[in-house]
């Protein structure tokens, strides 16, 4: 297993950057590679389920909630595809000018290395206005 972690800074609220996270349904306003999120439940939670679908059609990811620590602005979940499983942990953390965010991905490397360039593109874009 391989873990990457990466990181991204900008302008947006740290408020507004955790509401981005916790409401799938705004997942794919930031991130290039979601299309469209299925949930159990309209805001992450412990337990709460779902289908994530990429920009390819049959192309997807089913995941489950680990933790979230809202006041924290920390959260982890597991994304599978058949016998693919990666281990996402995502936090926001305020800074003088906005926002820092990061992301550690833990899987098998040839997934988590080509990932991080996508992942930090759509961090970036998580906390641009």
């Amino acid at each position: 297993m391989t873990i990457v972690t990466v990181h991204a800074s900008g302008s947006v609220d740290p408020d507004e950057a955790w509401a981005r996270y916790a409401e799938p349904d705004r997942w794919a306003g930031w991130a290039p590679q979601i299309r469209r999120v299925e949930t159990s439940a309209d805001r992450i939670a412990p337990g709460v389920t779902g289908r994530v679908h990429g920009p390819v059609p049959g192309v997807f990811v089913d995941f489950v909630v680990d933790a979230v620590d809202e006041l924290a602005r920390r959260w982890s979940w597991m994304v599978r595809r058949g016998p693919l499983t990666l281990r996402l942990e995502h936090g926001v953390r305020a800074r003088a000018t906005g926002t820092t965010t990061s992301l550690r991905v833990d899987g098998p490397m040839p997934v988590v290395l080509g990932y991080a360039p996508v992942a930090h593109l759509a961090l970036r874009r998580l906390v641009a206005h």
